[in-house]
C-alpha cells in the first residue's frame, strides 16, 4: 500500500489530498478563494498568495485527518512546482519541503497540467483507472487548452493547443462582455439554459494544424455583437457592466450560441484527433471539462469512450496532484530539498 499526500496551490485553491494507491481518493479538501477574487472579475496574485498562507496548514491537517493517517504513515510528498502564480506556487512548496525534512518524507514535484490528466485515473463516479494506451487527452482550463496524445504513464506528445485565448480565458473574458460575473464557465453555462443555440452565428476558427485550437475571433465576435446591440463602441477593459443592458433572453441566446461554438470547435477537433490516432480512449479534464454542454457533447460525437472525472475533480485539487505524483515515485523519481518552483513550467 502506498500513500501520497499531494499539496496543491498553483493559483487561488488551497488544497490537500491523501491518495491509496495512486487511485483510492481517503481525502480531499479544498479552501477556494473564489468569492474573495470575484469582486476583481479574475484572480488577484498578491491576495491569492496571502489566503494560502492563513489556509495551507488547516487544510493540511484536515486532509490527514479525514483520511485517518498520520505524518508517519505518508510514502512521499507530492507537490505542485509549476505552471501557476509565482507566489501562491511558494506557499505549498514551502510547505511540502518543511514537512519533508522535518518528517524525512521522499518529495515529488508534480507538473499542474499532469495534475489535471491523472484526475482521470483516480477511482471516482465516472473514472475507471485502468487504461488501455494510446489514449487521447483533452486539457481544457482557465489557462490552457491541449490535445495530447499519451502512450503510456509519464510519456505525451502534444498534438495542438490553442493559439491564443484558452476555453477557460475565453469563458471568463465573455461573461465579462455579457454582464455575468466571474468565473464564466459557470456563469455562462446557467445563463446559456434558456437560450437558443443557434440565435447567433459564431465562427469556428480553422486553423493550420488541425489540432490546433483558436477563440480569439470568437470571443471578438461575441464583443462585435454585443456593441452592436447596445450601439455603443464599449472597451475590452471596461467590461464589467457589459451586456447588463441587454434583454435577459438575448443574453441567453448569446451565451448558448457562444458555448455551442466553442463546444463545437473542442470536440470537432478531438474526435478528428482520436479518430486518426487509433486511440482506446478519450481523457477530458481542467476546470471546463466540467461544462455539461461539453460533457455531452463529446460523448454523443466520439467514436471511443469518454472520460470525464466528476466536477470536485475537474477544477484544480490536490487528488490529481497526489495522483500523478504516485506514478512519479512509483518510477522512482525523487525530488531534493533544493527544487523550486517553476510559474512556467512546461509538460513537455
Amino acid at each position: 500500500m502506498t500513500l501520497i499526500l499531494g499539496i496543491e496551490s498553483s493559483c487561488d485553491e488551497t488544497a490537500a489530498a491523501v491518495l491509496q494507491d495512486g487511485r483510492h481518493l481517503l481525502s480531499n479538501v479544498v479552501a477556494s478563494q473564489i468569492d474573495l477574487h470575484r469582486q476583481y472579475g479574475g484572480v488577484f496574485p498578491e491576495m491569492a498568495s496571502r489566503q494560502h498562507v492563513l489556509a495551507i496548514y488547516p487544510v493540511l491537517q484536515q486532509a490527514l485527518a479525514e483520511a485517518d493517517v498520520d505524518w508517519d504513515d505518508l510514502d512521499a510528498i507530492a507537490i505542485t512546482r509549476g505552471p501557476g502564480l509565482a507566489g501562491s506556487l511558494l506557499v505549498g512548496m514551502n510547505a511540502a519541503k518543511g514537512a519533508a525534512w522535518a518528517r524525512g518524507i521522499p518529495l515529488v514535484g508534480v507538473n499542474h497540467l499532469e495534475g489535471h490528466i491523472y484526475s482521470n485515473w483516480i477511482e471516482a463516479e465516472g473514472n475507471h483507472p485502468d487504461k488501455t494506451f494510446p489514449v487521447l487527452v483533452l486539457i481544457v482550463s482557465g489557462g490552457h487548452s491541449e490535445l495530447i496524445l499519451m502512450h503510456g504513464h509519464g510519456q505525451y506528445q502534444r498534438l495542438g493547443g490553442t493559439i491564443d485565448d484558452a476555453a477557460g480565458e475565453a469563458f471568463d473574458k465573455v461573461a465579462r462582455v455579457l454582464g455575468l460575473g466571474y468565473p464564466g464557465g459557470p456563469a455562462i453555462q446557467k445563463a446559456a439554459e434558456p437560450g437558443d443555440v443557434r440565435a447567433w452565428r459564431f465562427p469556428r476558427a480553422r486553423t493550420k494544424n488541425l489540432y490546433d485550437f483558436s477563440f480569439s475571433g470568437l470571443k471578438t465576435a461575441v464583443l462585435r455583437a454585443v456593441q452592436r446591440l447596445e450601439g455603443q463602441n464599449l472597451q475590452v477593459s471596461r467590461k464589467l457592466k457589459a451586456g447588463a443592458q441587454l434583454p435577459a433572453q438575448t443574453v441567453a441566446d448569446l451565451a448558448a450560441s457562444f458555448q455551442q461554438a466553442l463546444v463545437d470547435a473542442l470536440t470537432e477537433k478531438t474526435v478528428l484527433a482520436a479518430q486518426q490516432m487509433g486511440v482506446s480512449e478519450i481523457c477530458v479534464c481542467g476546470g471546463v471539462s466540467a461544462n455539461a454542454a461539453l460533457r455531452q457533447t463529446l460523448r454523443q460525437r466520439s467514436p471511443v469512450p469518454v472520460s470525464v472525472p466528476p466536477l470536485y475533480l475537474c477544477t484544480d485539487n490536490a487528488a490529481m496532484i497526489a495522483a500523478a505524483g504516485h506514478y512519479r515515485f512509483a518510477a522512482g523519481e525523487r525530488a531534493g530539498l533544493d527544487m523550486d518552483v517553476i510559474p512556467n513550467l512546461r509538460l513537455f
